[in-house]
């Protein structure tokens, strides 16, 4: 896993704080038009989306995550989802259900499942390859 070098500043991790209530806020009112069987606008998902590649690029500045362990590609998988969620509301209902459910799974998986690299590691120049 990448750890970070810095601690984030105390602005940091108020914006991170806000941006995960904004996103979460996102995510209840897709929930909750879906549970209405209302019609849902484009902008919970656009919320979710815009809050959600914030909170990505500040988790990769930080080395919180890295895009080649499961649980950064996933984050990818999530963000597209996402986006298809914002431009085509008539497949929202899906969409969110299989989000909220593989995000759990994703978040609470064993930590050498979310942090098993995608591809192999290569040796770089003067180091030997790990198995």
């Amino acid at each position: 896993m990448v750890r970070s070098k810095n601690k984030d500043s105390e602005f940091e991790r108020w914006l991170a704080v806000l941006l995960r209530s904004l996103h979460l806020a996102g995510v209840v009112w897709v929930g909750a038009a879906i549970v209405a069987a209302q019609a849902v606008g484009r902008e919970p998902a656009f919320l979710m989306l815009g809050t959600g590649v914030v909170m990505l690029l500040m988790d990769l500045r930080a080395g919180r995550i890295a895009l080649r362990e499961v649980a950064g590609a996933f984050v990818l998988v999530k963000l597209v989802l996402v986006a298809w969620m914002a431009l085509d509301t008539r497949q929202a209902a899906w969409i969110f259900w299989t989000l909220l459910v593989a995000s759990s799974i994703a978040s609470h998986a064993p930590k050498g499942f979310r942090h098993w690299p995608t591809r192999p590691r290569t040796a770089t120049r003067g180091e030997l390859p790990q198995d």
